[in-house]
């Protein structure tokens, strides 16, 4: 994916080293403005060299103070361009201009209230007298740079410690606490009043933009060559492959590898609705046999997943080499591009946010013989799942497919604990297809962000049935809100929802006498119990 995707220059976030960089290029996309992450190690030139159109320095995980904490280069913040400091950077901006820094001595992050100064313009224009926020913590700005306004105070180590401060006149902005945090009130009014009064820029990152760009930039990767795409179901692939089509129509051949460790309906779903929708041409390589086969008496989480990725290897191996012939005879066009359902946070997690080369090497279908070697094709490398979400929609995909729960790649060999049978498979997938049913009747699709149903597979259960004693399975429901996966907490569905799940799979589950719910937040579980 190209990175001309703005009508405008882009809205650098500096990654400080805290997950916060992601958060806060999130609340900058949806404020329709496009941003990219940018590591503190970049020198000063190759920053301005991509045209910022504003500079956000992010929150870190450390102490400004620390003896090896870097420091902001002063030269970025006289450049012109408008630029907003958020704790950490707050603090680096303080520093950098001048400033006192003191150790915090209320400790770390937390709620706090900070004191707005009367009559504020710029930054806080418009703010009551008294905002609720969420502060960073390590250090506090103790006195405001020489020419700058104090925009807000709080409680410091030594009386009043500076909140906030700016110089409008050299566009420079900064507050100790935390806006990108939904716990900050009118956090998200503060970045957009950055962006848009302090900053000038206008809202132009949208689902057509995105289209039309992309499929300009794939046309002129491609040109006349094909393309094979990996569809596994989920909406990363599904869209990344709608986007190709779009772009080059017939040269795209999609390979789907069904591994018998779906749920309930997948395979008919890409089959029937993508194939509808966007007249790909589609081969379906089913190799559920091979799977189970190789999966029997492998009960180890580890294992099972690398025998799942190896066969997958060598059946996705076979399925291209299928794609790639014309009637079974050796194609005259041979296939150059793979194409990835990489996303921004993939591109971010690898340490990779500002690389042009290929990333997460592993996920090229699990590494490739050395004779399928092909050039990457990545359309979604920039961009957001709710903003993958946006562009499958503006493609016309359906909305069940747009909306699928995220799926772990091992699909449902990683939800079973224990070894892996058609039998339990088969249980699976009816508890799973209930639950998910009755999640899309209760609304709640796009509010949850996913939930695992995991089967039990090696503990017994007992309950009664009718007049009869029963030894069945428990299964476990995990429901849970997330932004981007890599934190989640549990869904507080409603009782009456989880009484009508319950009831409905002790019912029509035989095998299964017992549900629970998981509730455990990630950290310090993971959203997959294997």
């Amino acid at each position: 994916m190209t990175k001309d995707l703005s009508r405008q220059g882009p809205v650098l976030v500096v990654d400080n080293g805290a997950s916060a960089a992601q958060l806060i290029a999130r609340r900058i996309r949806e404020a329709r403005v496009y941003c990219e992450i940018v590591p503190n190690t970049m020198p000063t030139e190759q920053v301005l060299a991509k045209a910022p159109a504003g500079i956000v320095l992010s929150n870190g995980p450390g102490s400004v103070l620390a003896d090896n904490a870097p420091r902001l280069d002063p030269a970025l913040l006289r450049c012109g361009v408008p630029v907003l400091g958020i704790g950490y950077g707050c603090e680096q901006m303080a520093l950098a201009l001048g400033g006192t820094v003191a150790p915090n001595a209320a400790g770390g992050a937390g709620a706090a209230v900070v004191t707005v100064s009367q009559n504020p313009a710029g930054l806080l224009a418009g703010s009551p007298k008294s905002q609720t926020v969420w502060l960073a913590g390590g250090a506090v700005v103790t006195q405001a740079p020489a020419g700058c306004e104090v925009l807000a105070t709080m409680p410091g180590p030594a009386g009043l410690a500076v909140a906030g401060f700016q110089d409008v006149a050299r566009g420079l902005f900064a507050v100790q606490w935390q806006p990108e945090d939904r716990r900050s009130e009118l956090g998200q009014h503060l970045i957009e009043r950055f962006l848009f009064e302090l900053a000038g820029l206008s809202r132009d990152w949208t689902a057509r933009s995105i289209v039309a760009d992309q499929v300009a930039a794939i046309r002129a990767q491609v040109g006349p060559d094909r393309v094979l795409c990996g569809l596994s179901g989920g909406v990363d692939s599904a869209v990344s492959a709608a986007l190709v089509q779009k772009a080059v129509g017939d040269q795209l051949t999609c390979v789907f590898v069904d591994h018998g460790l779906l749920r309930e309906g997948e395979r008919e779903q890409v089959e029937r609705d993508f194939v509808q929708v966007t007249g790909a041409r589609l081969v379906v390589y089913d190799a559920s046999q091979r799977f189970l086969q190789a999966l029997a008496g492998v009960v180890d989480p580890e294992t099972k997943r690398k025998v799942i990725g190896r066969e997958f290897i060598r059946a996705f191996e076979r399925a291209a080499r299928e794609a790639m012939t014309d009637d079974g005879a050796p194609s005259a066009r041979p296939v150059r591009f793979l194409v990835q359902g990489t996303i921004y946070p993939d591109v971010v997690e690898s340490g990779a946010g500002d690389g042009t080369g290929v990333i997460k090497s592993h996920h090229n279908v699990g590494g490739l013989p050395d004779d399928l070697q092909f050039e990457l094709v990545e359309p979604l490398r920039w961009l957001f799942k709710d903003e993958v979400r946006e562009v499958g929609t503006e493609l016309g995909l359906p909305e069940a497919m747009v909306w699928r729960h995220p799926f772990p790649g091992p699909g449902l060999g990683v939800r079973v604990i224990g070894e892996i049978t058609a039998a339990r498979l088969a249980v699976l997938r009816q508890a799973d297809a209930i639950v998910r049913q009755e999640l899309t009747k209760a609304g709640l699709d796009r509010s949850v962000w996913q939930c695992p149903v995991v089967l039990l597979a090696e503990v017994r259960s007992v309950g009664v049935q009718g007049d009869n004693r029963t030894y069945g399975h428990p299964v476990v429901l995990r429901p849970i809100y997330s932004e981007d996966a890599m934190t989640a907490d549990f869904a507080r569905l409603p009782y009456d929802l989880l009484e009508q799940i319950v009831g409905r799979i002790t019912t029509e589950v035989p095998e299964v006498n017992r549900v629970v719910l998981d509730i455990t937040a990630k950290p310090p579980a993971t959203i997959e119990w294997e």
